[in-house]
């Protein structure tokens, strides 16, 4: 009796990536249109699966390149650009046998999938630090030096003492001599180290800025994650600015 094609449906979607060759081979003879559409499914699956692969894996060229020492930590900061709230930086030191897959710069990443590659990087990272810095440091000091004190706070957190630093195109200032530092431009999408230290950066700043939304509604932060959003500046200018603003960043709007 042939199979019915709900049953082979239901087959592709319990099966693992792993298995998927198997199920093509098995059901690639079969002529049915709608069992044609579900092999032609896991192979469109399989292949990006493979494709994503082989992207990861060219993005661990600087961690095999300089995998003699012991622990290669990523760093990246998000937040230099926006109008309102901190800089965050992420220092992230992650196992020599890393497998995760879809690591990218924070970017060009759909929330939903930061926020999965978050916990995940959470749960596996050998060592995490995130370092902040506020509104008011970011004007007294400029923000390239607040971003720098940012990165520095982030790699003090870490619980393990890294031996090298793959950098988001800068080198950080004010620490030891011997603690060597690869500055890489557009690292976040080069480097799987400094693309986990970019999400957990992103991630953590945008769940504050979620929570200064529900103090301060009126500009949408929310949303905008404190960038210059058309929302946000007509905002600003009805309402001037709260106390997460950056004055050395808006007085062109007044």
């Amino acid at each position: 009796m042939e199979e019915k094609i709900q049953s082979v449906k239901q087959k592709l979607q319990a099966a693992t990536l792993e298995e998927l060759p198997v199920f093509i081979q098995q059901y690639t003879s079969d002529e049915r249109a709608g069992v044609k559409a579900l092999v032609a499914k896991a192979q469109k699956t399989l292949d990006a699966y493979r494709r994503e692969v082989v992207r990861t894996k060219a993005m661990m060229v600087y961690e095999e390149k300089y995998s003699d020492y012991a622990y290669i930590c990523g760093i990246d900061e998000v937040g230099r650009g926006p109008l309102a709230g901190p800089v965050v930086a992420g220092a992230v030191i992650l196992p020599k046998d890393c497998e995760l897959l879809y690591l990218n710069d924070s970017k060009q990443l759909a929330e939903k999938k930061r926020e999965e590659l978050y916990d995940r990087i959470m749960a596996e990272a050998v060592a995490v630090g995130i370092g902040y810095n506020s509104p008011e440091r970011i004007d007294e000091i400029n923000i390239l030096q607040a971003t720098y004190e940012a990165m520095r706070e982030a790699i003090s957190k870490l619980s393990v003492a890294p031996t090298l630093l793959l950098n988001d195109a800068v080198t950080i200032p004010g620490l030891p001599e011997e603690l060597e530092q690869v500055p890489i431009i557009k690292g976040d999408a080069k480097s799987i180290s400094i693309a986990a230290a970019s999400i957990v950066a992103k991630v953590t700043r945008d769940r504050l800025m979620v929570q200064y939304d529900e103090v301060f509604p009126e500009y949408g932060f929310a949303a905008n994650k404190g960038y210059g959003s058309a929302v946000h500046i007509e905002a600003l200018q009805t309402y001037g600015p709260c106390p997460i603003h950056r004055h050395s960043f808006i007085k062109n709007f007044f």
